[in-house]
């Protein structure tokens, strides 16, 4: 019986000894599962914001053509973000957000992308990382045509080459003003359009 008891206290001894040489490791607070956050950072649509245009004078052909495949965030008429890459649609001018039809162009392209998986052919890419694609949706059609059949975009044959031309409405370039304006480099009406509105 002695050595029973002895062999007991001597195995709690041992134990104890562990205990101190390796202490429990304190249990880690469970963590909440965090969705991974988007790359688009969406923000509040106000009437003053402009999206950063295209730099035309920066810009320089892909030298290897590039695909880009997946859903598209709207960002206005003319522009678009496939797989967090900013797309400007080929050769064609939609207004402004602030502008008149320019929050209706951009509900125009939204509707034309729902629920597809657009396919932009990156053609030139600028400094800032930005893009001009073709793009087209699901059943081949190209967005830029779509866009201005429904009257809601221009062509802009300095960049398309007048490819689009033929497909505008005929009241496109009344109520499309200041794309029209800024095709000419008349921006004093940009400028008369801006000042009216924030006064």
């Amino acid at each position: 019986m002695d050595v029973f008891l002895f062999f007991v206290v001597l195995m709690g001894f041992v134990s104890l000894a562990f205990h101190f040489k390796h202490p429990a490791k304190p249990k880690d607070p469970p963590t909440k599962a965090v969705p991974p956050s988007p790359c688009i950072e969406v923000k509040e649509e106000t009437t003053a914001t402009q999206t950063p245009r295209f730099d035309t004078e920066s810009a320089r052909p892909v030298e290897e053509p590039r695909v880009l495949f997946g859903a598209a965030y709207i960002i206005d008429g003319d522009t678009i973000k496939i797989t967090c890459t900013q797309v400007r649609l080929f050769g064609i001018d939609a207004p402004e957000l602030n502008h008149p039809y320019g929050k209706k162009a951009k509900w125009a392209l939204h509707k034309l992308c729902k629920n597809q998986k657009i396919r932009a052919a990156i053609t030139e890419q600028d400094e800032y990382g930005r893009t001009v694609a073709r793009c087209y949706l699901e059943d081949g059609r190209d967005l830029s045509a779509e866009m201005v059949k429904l009257g809601l975009a221009i062509d802009w044959p300095k960049f398309s080459g007048g490819k689009y031309r033929s497909l505008e409405t005929s009241d496109a370039r009344k109520k499309l003003f200041l794309a029209d304006a800024r095709q000419k480099g008349r921006m004093h009406v940009w400028e008369k359009f801006e000042s009216r509105q924030q006064s």
